[in-house]
């Protein structure tokens, strides 16, 4: 299948082609990953996102328009899926950032302070599960407000290894907290009532 061209395998992917897509794949996944992860700067989102593209490639190869360049299509749909990606990102990053805003501002109230400190231990236990360098890394940032850079200089590390492992740590922390959404959910509440 080495001489056929992307037309061609664009028009057996649409019949349902499995061995089309695999070729397409192998021909277009280094560069869309490497594209990605120039992005991301996460090795861990390019492959998630690289996933994604092709699996909408495929799932989406009976209703694929007029495309000339296919290699250009799969770019726009890795395009748009990464955008997407680091605006969730984004909104996720202030979630956090309010969170312990929250939780480290005094409370008033009996009941605030119940809240807070139930959201408190849940974020310690969170915490507590981290490795060394991201409890290191988190605390660095977090508590102390120092930059990636500052950080990298401190710890002998790339830059891009400390935004990696800060990406980790915060995905792992919502995740932990998404399994107790109804105490940081009263958090959110009360702390929006006060502020408002």
């Amino acid at each position: 299948m080495q001489s056929t061209t992307d037309t061609e395998l664009l028009q057996k992917l649409r019949e349902g082609d499995e061995t089309a897509f695999r070729e397409l794949y192998d021909r277009h996944s280094r560069t869309v990953s490497a594209f990605v992860y120039h992005l991301t700067h996460s090795a861990v989102d390019a492959e998630d996102i690289l996933q994604e593209t092709f699996l909408k490639l495929w799932t989406s190869r009976e209703q694929l328009p007029s495309i000339d360049h296919i290699g250009n299509y799969i770019f726009m749909i890795a395009r748009n899926k990464t955008l997407d990606h680091l605006r969730k990102i984004a909104q996720q990053q202030k979630l956090m950032d309010r969170v312990w805003a929250n939780i480290s501002a005094p409370a008033d109230g009996i009941e605030q302070q119940l809240d807070a400190r139930e959201s408190q231990q849940l974020i310690n236990k969170a915490f507590a599960q981290l490795t060394e360098q991201q409890q290191t890394i988190f605390r660095l940032s977090r508590q102390e407000g120092m930059t990636h850079e500052a950080i990298a200089q401190q710890l002998r590390l790339s830059k891009s290894r400390v935004k990696n492992v800060q990406v980790e740590t915060l995905r792992y922390i919502r995740q932990f907290l998404a399994q107790y959404a109804g105490p940081l959910g009263v958090l959110f509440v009360v702390t929006s009532l006060m502020k408002s």
